[in-house]
């Protein structure tokens, strides 16, 4: 009597875990479904609204990827204004954000003490946590008047693409040094260990073994942060220009993909007009550039991740 009560209990037990299992099983899963549905939501407006767009009288894929002019009023549609402040933007804010990221990174894990690293992790969250239109207000009230002091008033406009950039990159640093340090401490000490048995130096054993064998990860952060970069909205509509302008001159005001958005649907533009479908294309464009580099991120990874035993 007393085994079959004893395996009663058991079986009780583990009917209970069972379904406790099985609905945190279904609620993972739902989770899933659910993200892949808001995704594939978004895609279905943006391509709906894109069509809606392209369907215009005067509207082609020829003029909309090769003209320099940007203007729907006057059946001007060509994204390249827009689509080069973006890029001007966003490869300013990778260029100071990277060395900037990777040097705090190889410092965290590989200088720091753990005191030292108990004060400068929570700086670095501090700036992940501020509004990005705080950072937009910093943009205009702090680092064009940097740069016009430095190169000059006539040089540096008010608005333009350099110190939308810089500020980016500011916005982005804590992301990238996160995901840098990750990678870095992901790489084995044996390996360290095995440089300083060799007589290699502090510095030498960190650019030569450790932050190869993190390049992966490495690249992969540099990839992150640039998508961060392109999809930034706020910081551009503040600081960079409202008005498209093909330049290649940072510091001369130039409206961005997400800036033009942000323009567009804050105003009185009538619904279901060319300017209001207009959006949705650049934010299709939007959305397959970021896909594109989380892709190439994959690969990335992928082909020079580095297995230890």
């Amino acid at each position: 009597m007393a085994n079959t009560k004893y395996f009663s209990d058991e079986v009780s037990i583990h009917k209970k875990l069972r379904i406790g299992e099985l609905l945190i099983h279904s609620l993972l899963l739902l989770s899933a479904l659910l993200s892949v549905a808001i995704t594939l939501g978004i895609v279905i407006i943006l391509v709906e609204e894109s069509i809606l767009f392209f369907s215009e009288d005067g509207v082609t894929l020829l003029e909309f990827f090769t003209n320099r002019q940007w203007q729907p009023m006057i059946q001007e549609f060509g994204i390249l204004p827009l689509l080069n402040a973006t890029l001007t933007t966003s490869l300013i804010a990778v260029v100071t954000a990277v060395p900037i990221g990777i040097a705090v990174a190889v410092y965290l894990s590989e200088y720091a003490t753990k005191k030292t690293r108990s004060i400068l992790k929570p700086i670095l969250e501090v700036l992940a946590g501020i509004p990005t239109v705080v950072y937009g207000y910093f943009a205009i009230t702090f680092m064009t008047p940097l740069l016009r002091s430095i190169f000059g008033d006539d040089v540096v406009q008010i608005y333009n693409t350099a110190s939308a950039g810089i500020v980016i990159g500011i916005l982005i640093l804590p992301l990238i040094t996160s995901m840098a340090e990750d990678a870095l401490n992901a790489v084995p000490n044996s390996l360290r260990e095995a440089a300083f048995g060799l007589g290699a130096t502090k510095m030498e054993t960190s650019l030569r073994i450790v932050l190869p064998a993190a390049f992966s990860g490495l690249a992969a952060a540099f990839i992150v942060g640039l998508s961060r970069a392109v999809g930034e909205t706020m910081i551009v509509a503040l600081a960079a220009g409202a008005g498209p302008n093909f330049t290649l001159n940072p510091f001369k005001a130039a409206e961005t993909i997400t800036g033009y958005i942000v323009r567009i649907s804050g105003g009185d533009i009538g619904y279901n007009t060319v300017d209001y479908n207009s959006i949705f294309a650049l934010g299709l464009v939007l959305f397959i550039m970021t896909l594109i580099l989380n892709m190439v991120s994959r690969k990335i990874v992928e082909k020079y991740r580095e297995v230890y035993d």
